[in-house]
C-alpha cells in the first residue's frame, strides 16, 4: 500500500523538522553575513544551504498535515536528511571548509539534530498503519 494515516510520532516529527528547517533556514538566510564571519562558514554556503531549507520546511509543514501521507513521501524525506547528515560531515571532513570551533559546533549539532529527527520519522513510519482502499 502506497497511502498511510500517519501515526502521532511520525506527524510530529514532521512537524518539529519543518519548524526548525524553517528557523534554521530563515536564520542562515537572514543572518548569513555575520553568522558566517562568526563560525568562519562562507558566507554563500549559508545561503545556498538556509535558501534549500525553507522550501523542504514548507513541504514538511504540509506533510504534516495531511490525512493520508504517501509512504514515498516519508522515504524521501527520511533520505533527505540522511544526505544533509552525511553532506554536513562530509564538508568538514574532507576539508571544504575551515570553520573555527564554533562552525565545527554549529555544524556537528545540526548534523545530529537532523539525525534524529530522520530517525524520530523512521519509527514514526513504522507505527502508522496503511489506509484502506
Amino acid at each position: 500500500m502506497n497511502a498511510l494515516q500517519p501515526s502521532p510520532m511520525l506527524r510530529n516529527a514532521l512537524l518539529i523538522d519543518g519548524l526548525l528547517s524553517g528557523f534554521t533556514g530563515l536564520l542562515l538566510v537572514l543572518a548569513a553575513g555575520w553568522l558566517g564571519a562568526f563560525l568562519e562558514l562562507p558566507r554563500l554556503l549559508l545561503l545556498v544551504a538556509g535558501s534549500a531549507l525553507l522550501p523542504f520546511a514548507a513541504m514538511l509543514v504540509w506533510l504534516a498535515n495531511r490525512a493520508e501521507i504517501s509512504r514515498q513521501a516519508i522515504w524521501a524525506v527520511i533520505a533527505v536528511n540522511a544526505l544533509w547528515v552525511i553532506d554536513s560531515l562530509l564538508v568538514l571532513v574532507i576539508g571544504w571548509v575551515s570553520p573555527n570551533l564554533f562552525g565545527h559546533a554549529f555544524v556537528i549539532a545540526q548534523a545530529l539534530a537532523v539525525a534524529l529527527l530522520a530517525e524520530l520519522q523512521w519509527f514514526g513510519l513504522k507505527q502508522s498503519q496503511a489506509s484502506a482502499v
